[in-house]
């Protein structure tokens, strides 16, 4: 790969304004602010293990409730991801990761196939993390899933504490994420017999 794989992406709504800038061959460093004290320690951690720079800054209608800083995040997310990712030539396309946090244990599998969809099966018992509202995570990553045009799968295979199985869910996403974007040197052109992705 020598073509810097780096994408920014503004979105201005009624609801939010979102400026994302991603840069897949990072290092994992962040710089994160999007109002919700939560999201942004979600975000910043599936910076560092997945190793993507990303930078995130978000205005948006929190006094309503946290929902459409988050949704919109992940939609703008998504969309520097497909940027940064090209005609997706010379990547490893699959990834998975089993992450354990404490007593949770959540695993993420990703295929960078074109076709965004999230499969979803992270069930949270308590509706809140602080003031966060748990089931934003899957608002968050459906839209990134499909605005990426990935499928992601997440599933909860144990836990209890909703602060718990959202960072795993979030750190096995970055994890199967860092490993679906990598360059394969053993790959020539695009990894589908198809051709395109």
């Amino acid at each position: 790969m020598t073509m810097a794989r780096v994408a920014s992406v503004s979105r201005q709504t009624a609801e939010t304004s979102i400026e994302v800038t991603v840069n897949l061959d990072g290092t994992g460093t962040s710089d994160i602010s999007t109002g919700v004290g939560f999201f942004d320690h979600m975000l910043t951690a599936l910076s560092r293990h997945s190793l993507v720079d990303l930078t995130v800054h978000v205005k948006g209608d929190t006094w309503v409730d946290d929902h459409h800083t988050v949704e919109d995040t992940g939609i703008v997310l998504g969309q520097a991801l497909r940027q940064a990712l090209g005609d997706k030539r010379g990547i490893r396309r699959f990834g998975d990761a089993l992450v354990p946090l404490d007593e949770s244990l959540v695993m993420a599998a990703v295929d960078i196939s074109g076709r965004g969809e999230l499969y979803w099966d992270v069930p949270i018992g308590p509706q809140k993390v602080g003031t966060f509202d748990t089931e934003l995570g899957h608002e968050f990553f459906c839209g990134l899933a499909r605005d990426a045009g990935m499928t992601v799968h997440l599933r909860e295979v144990a836990g209890e504490n909703a602060h718990h199985i959202l960072e795993a869910t979030f750190k096995s996403f970055a994890r199967a994420l860092r490993a679906a974007v990598e360059p394969d040197p053993r790959v020539e052109g695009i990894p589908s017999t198809k051709g395109a992705l």
